[in-house]
């Protein structure tokens, strides 16, 4: 089954472009909230990780969309496949061509320890310019 969560920071944006992505991709199960990434406090987040099991796919929009803290999307990511769920992101690349399945595990992972940084990256300097 297909999950999907989306996240936006502050109750003042929108949640409706990830939402209609996921009504495109007919998810019909969505777990959405309005709350900063900045850690893992956040009951939908937590709704949605007990709710997953076995061969679920859980889809995120953008790899930021689940958290903006290296540490907390390692184990976000963890807790997702300790499940027996797989994690599709939406805006990252997918490897379908690659046969080799160790290399496509090693180019993913690759990919995402990037895009972890970034955001981790991106929270920071949002937090300098905030204040």
């Amino acid at each position: 089954m297909q999950i999907g969560y989306a996240r936006v920071s502050s109750t003042d944006q929108n949640l409706d472009r990830q939402l209609k992505q996921f009504e495109g991709l007919g998810i019909k199960k969505i777990f959405a909230e309005k709350i900063s990434g900045k850690d893992r406090s956040r009951p939908k987040l937590r709704e949605m990780l007990q709710y997953i099991h076995d061969d679920d796919e859980v889809v995120v929009t953008s790899l930021d969309r689940l958290g903006r803290n290296s540490q907390d999307l390692t184990t976000i990511i963890e807790e997702i496949r300790s499940k027996g769920a797989v994690i599709n992101i939406l805006d990252l690349p997918t490897f379908d061509g690659v046969q080799d399945k160790n290399l496509k595990a090693l180019l993913s992972n690759l990919v995402m320890e990037i895009y972890k940084y970034t955001a981790e990256e991106e929270r920071k300097k949002n937090k300098i310019t905030a204040t």
